[in-house]
């Protein structure tokens, strides 16, 4: 090998070298901003270990993990291939393939990667094809608008002045406006469904080259519900009849007319779900708007309900609420077992205290007994719960008043335990019928998607704009429970009503 080769062959290596050597730095670095995301998460997140919480809730810190653990892949993948001097994704181990992996309803579109040559490399001539690897990927076409153009033709005759023919004009949400039923379902769910505020929907439809303001976009939704008004009190009447109903409220800052500001109204949440009993009610959600979270409020949306359970936390109006005599009997509480296990789990964590770690041991027992008969009829959890969950709450009682008296009254784990032997007979109300539950989770779960949404949007603009934010949330959130699309329902509500049934009995619904 001559001086030339030599230094042509001295600068690849060369180069080569510094290829690799950025190629692991990029991959340590990747490693290490994705190990500290872990540790920030890890203290952030997960200290509340006893605690279920909803994915919602860390949905941002999660999304920046994956894509963390994407770009250290993609550097590894980088270094690897640096190291045996090849391009990255040139070869690559057999993987498992993942046809049949993705919904069969999904269009396929097809391409063919032939070799470059199919002659044989020996001079035989052609080669015949004897098997094929196949994959499947998936692609997207981002959304898309189009318009509808709807022609109706004009028929006379030639012959006489007898009339003219011609097909009525369909009504519509907006009458003679842009938006067909699809586009207003679209926005609806997009809003309270998917926490994506108007202006930033505006904003999308203004990347495809359409201008729509806020405005206009809140003014087809207000024509919606409108319309959808009937399909809600439907659901309300459900829920008027169901034996037991879950409650819960969160805030819902409304915009304060002349100054600016927000004040704060509350929506109510009202939800009938039977599924942990194995019941064949379909569950369904109700929010209610009110201007205050006060007794006057609650009392006025439940003035109508003829059940006989009320689970709920331990806020003081629910209390007034079963002093209330009514031809149904008075209301039943039944207390949260999350609502207890949350405060102690703050005492274990902020004390460590001993008296803490034991209550919620015998919390998690409780909860154990339950998640083995979740989903089986009321009868089989009764007695599943009176064999093995009534000897628990029978010792748990005396015991917590024992520690109650050996702690300074004081503390806050004094407060915390007289605040669970205050609602000891709704907290132990569950071993009287087993169609009750031992939390409130069913309702919280829905409240949290209402909490997403108000922080994107951060208030309403009125109250009727918050009443509306209620019951067209309601309609989303049922269509979610009971495993319907929420925009396929909407649009096909919104047409069969406009197609001359306003009746609900006449619509579809969504349970």
């Amino acid at each position: 090998m001559n001086d030339v080769s030599l230094i042509a062959e001295n600068a690849r290596l060369k180069a080569q070298l510094a290829e690799t050597e950025a190629a692991l730095a990029e991959s340590r670095e990747a490693q290490e901003r994705l190990e500290k995301m872990v540790r920030q998460m890890q203290r952030e997140k997960f200290a509340a270990r006893s605690e279920k919480l909803s994915p919602d809730q860390f949905n941002l810190p999660l999304e920046e993990l994956a894509i963390a653990e994407g770009m250290l892949a993609a550097a590894r993948e980088k270094a690897e291939a640096a190291l045996k001097g090849k391009t990255p994704g040139a070869e690559k181990p057999p993987r498992k393939r993942n046809r049949g992996h993705l919904p069969p309803h999904l269009p396929r579109i097809e391409r063919v990667i032939e070799p470059k040559s199919t002659l044989c490399p020996c001079g035989c001539g052609e080669m015949t094809k004897i098997g094929e690897d196949v994959s499947e990927r998936l692609d997207v076409v981002p959304a898309q608008l189009r318009v509808l153009v709807t022609r109706r033709p004009r028929y006379a005759c030639r012959h006489c002045s007898g009339g003219v023919a011609q097909a009525h004009a369909p009504e519509h949400v907006v009458p003679g406006g842009l938006p067909t039923e699809a586009l207003i379902a679209q926005v609806i769910v997009s809003k309270f469904g998917d926490h994506l505020p108007l202006y930033r929907q505006a904003d999308i439809y203004k990347r495809q080259g359409i201008q729509l303001d806020r405005g206009t976009l809140g003014n087809w939704v207000g024509r919606a519900a409108f319309h959808l008004k009937p399909v809600i009190e439907h659901m309300r009447e459900h829920l008027r009849n169901a034996d037991r109903i879950f409650v819960d409220e969160t805030r819902a800052p409304v915009l304060e007319p002349g100054n600016g500001a927000t004040r704060s109204g509350y929506f109510w949440a009202v939800v009938s779900d039977d599924r942990g009993h194995s019941g064949t009610g379909p569950p369904i959600v109700v929010f209610h708007y009110a201007p205050g979270r006060g007794e006057v409020h609650a009392r006025t949306f439940l003035e109508n309900y003829r059940g006989r359970y009320l689970q709920s936390d331990g806020y003081g109006v629910y209390d007034k609420l079963a002093e209330i005599d009514r031809p149904e009997g008075r209301w039943q509480l039944v207390h949260c077992w999350t609502h207890v296990r949350r405060r102690f789990v703050k005492r274990f964590e902020s004390d460590a205290s001993p008296i803490a770690e034991e209550m919620l041991r015998q919390i998690a027992l409780l909860y154990r007994i339950e998640a083995s008969v979740r989903g089986q009829a009321p009868e089989i959890r009764l007695a599943a719960r009176r064999a093995n969950a009534a000897p628990i709450i029978e010792k748990l009682k005396p015991w917590l008043e024992a520690q109650l008296s050996k702690v300074s009254a004081k503390s806050q784990l004094a407060t915390d335990i007289a605040y669970t032997l205050g609602l000891w007979t709704g907290l132990t109300r569950f071993l009287e019928d087993g169609r009750l539950e031992l939390d409130t989770n069913p309702v919280e779960n829905l409240i949290r998607p209402i909490a997403l949404t108000r922080k994107n949007a951060l208030f309403a603009g009125n109250d009727v704009g918050a009443e509306n934010w209620a019951m067209l949330a309601s309609l989303v959130a049922t269509c979610k429970l009971n495993g319907v699309n929420p925009f396929n329902y909407i649009h096909q509500t919104l047409r069969a009503i406009l197609d001359g049934h306003p009746s609900v009995s006449a619509t579809p619904t969504p349970f």
